[in-house]
Formats: C-alpha cells, structure tokens, sequence
C-alpha cells in the first residue's frame, strides 16, 4: 500500500493538478493507494502517523514542495518506512539535491520500482530539516517570499526560483550585518558583520541556488556557508556568484564542516528550515546520520 499526502495548493496548484495524472497512473497500473489532502500546517506530519498505522501505508509519498516534504520527514524520521517524492512546489530544492526526475512518470516510476536508501536529516530549533538551515539575511529572505504576492505570480509561469531573488533585493535594501558566536563542535568562533550563515545537508536552496556546492546527504556531516565582513557593494557582487556555486573563493566567505552547530547573536536573528521559518536565534543544529529511508 502506497500512501500519499498530496498539497493541493503547492506550486500554485500544480500538487492538485499533478495528482490528478498520479493517480490515473496508479489506476491504470492497478496499484494499491490510499491518499490524504493537507488543509493546514502541520497536517502533513500527522497524517504519515495515520497513514502508516490506520492504513498500513508501506511508503509514505508527498506530492508538493519542500515544506510539505518537511513536514512528511518529521513524521518519518527513525521509521522503516520510506519516503517517495512527486515534485509540485516552487523551489523542489531537497528533490532536485537527491536527483529525483522531474517528470511526473519518471519520479512515479523510481518510487513504484525503486530501492530504498538511508540518508542523514538535519534538526534545528525541534524540528528536522531535510536541505538548509538559514540565518540572519537569509531568514528574513524567507519570511519575505513566503509572504510575498510576486510568489504565486512566478509559480504560474514555473519560475518559482525567481521569488527567492526578489525577496532577497528586497531584504537587501535594509539589512544590517550582525556579529555572532558560531560554536561548531564544540569550537567557538567569534565572526563580526555576519551577513547570512547557512548550514546544509543538501547543496541547494532558494529553487536552486548552490549555497553549499560539496554538501552530502550520506556524509554524517553538514556543510557551513559562513558570508561577512562585506560592503553592500561587495555582497552584491558576489551575490551571483552564488547560483552557480562560485562564491566559495572569496575572502569574505567561509566554509566549514561540523556535526553539532549553534548559533548566538549581538540581536535576535530569524531562522529558517527548507524555506520554512522554524524560530531565531539563539539556535542549536545538529545531523542526524542515516535517519531517513528515501526512495
């Protein structure tokens, strides 16, 4: 039995529309399914409870972006039961880091055929998180695009990515760089003028930015983008850099490995997970090796 959890809403309404053809793929390949649709938040994680206990769901399957996928993990982690992915949000940045297709038969297929594999989860402020945690510019970046109109506009023409560009000019325009205390493994750092600090389990976030270039999800470790000491003009400049995973050369820019992260700084800074804002700091981040089963 595959159990799906479908966001209706995602990508603009593309989860709604892509379950449409998933499931006349399933009726058609006589496939045993059962289905749930999220109408509110955190709906998603208590539905993999339902699902795997009342249904006896075998896999856990999300269709929509990388907020339904986190709160799908969070119900999964520690379990057996795999997690199959049908891409249908705006960013689809944790599909895009495991290599899932983004044809709808070709991720349908690696599901119904595929083999199951154990990858590591990162958790932050009591909650997992499957791609990057986000701090200081970045945070306010999220909050911004998911309260933004220009959001749904570029979902209807399938540029979702562009969202988190907008938002970040406009965060841009006001943000003040702060100094923080990072601790990784039980190493203090004191960084003045810290613009963002993202620490990754996946290569990508913000609809495929490749904030961390040489992040694993089966390496027990999570990647550390560390951006200060910059002028706004400089930070714009390198900015672009960053799309292509180009920015790791300059002098303003550390990356560093770790197992456990935390974070403190001069003033609260917001934080968020997979685009999701999850609190603000102070904030403690930590892997969790080889706790999920994907498919």
């Amino acid at each position: 039995m595959y159990g799906f959890i479908v966001n209706k809403v995602s990508g603009n309404g593309r989860g709604m529309k892509i379950w449409r053809q998933i499931e006349k793929s399933l009726q058609e390949k006589n496939v045993s399914y059962c289905v749930r649709f999220t109408q509110k938040s955190k709906q998603a994680t208590s539905f993999v409870y339902e699902l795997m206990k009342e249904e006896k769901a075998a896999v856990i399957v999300a269709v929509g972006g990388d907020g339904t996928i986190q709160e799908v993990v969070n119900g999964l982690v520690g379990t057996k039961t795999p997690l199959g992915i049908i891409p249908a949000g705006s960013g689809n940045d944790f599909s895009r880091g495991l290599g899932i297709p983004k044809k709808l038969d070709q991720a349908l297929e690696r599901i119904l055929q595929g083999k199951p594999k154990l990858i590591d989860i990162g958790y932050a402020n009591s909650t997992y998180f499957c791609t990057v945690v986000g701090v200081g510019f970045d945070g306010e970046v999220a909050q911004t695009t998911n309260a933004s109109i220009f959001k749904k506009l570029f979902n209807m023409i399938r540029m979702g990515h562009l969202s988190y560009l907008v938002s970040a000019i406009n965060v841009f325009i006001h943000y003040k760089p702060r100094d923080i205390s990072l601790k990784i493994d039980k190493k203090l750092y004191k960084i003045p003028k810290v613009w963002l600090i993202a620490v990754a389990n996946l290569p990508f976030y913000g609809g495929g930015i490749i904030i961390c270039p040489k992040a694993e999800s089966n390496d027990g470790l999570l990647d550390i983008c560390i951006v200060q000491g910059m002028s706004k003009w400089e930070f714009v400049r390198t900015f672009p850099l960053v799309l292509k995973g180009n920015h790791v050369s300059s002098p303003n820019i550390k990356m560093i490995k770790g197992k456990e992260i935390e974070i403190y700084a001069s003033s609260p800074l917001l934080v968020h997970g997979d685009g999701e804002i999850i609190g603000q700091t102070p904030t403690k981040i930590r892997i969790e090796p080889r706790s999920l089963y994907v498919i």
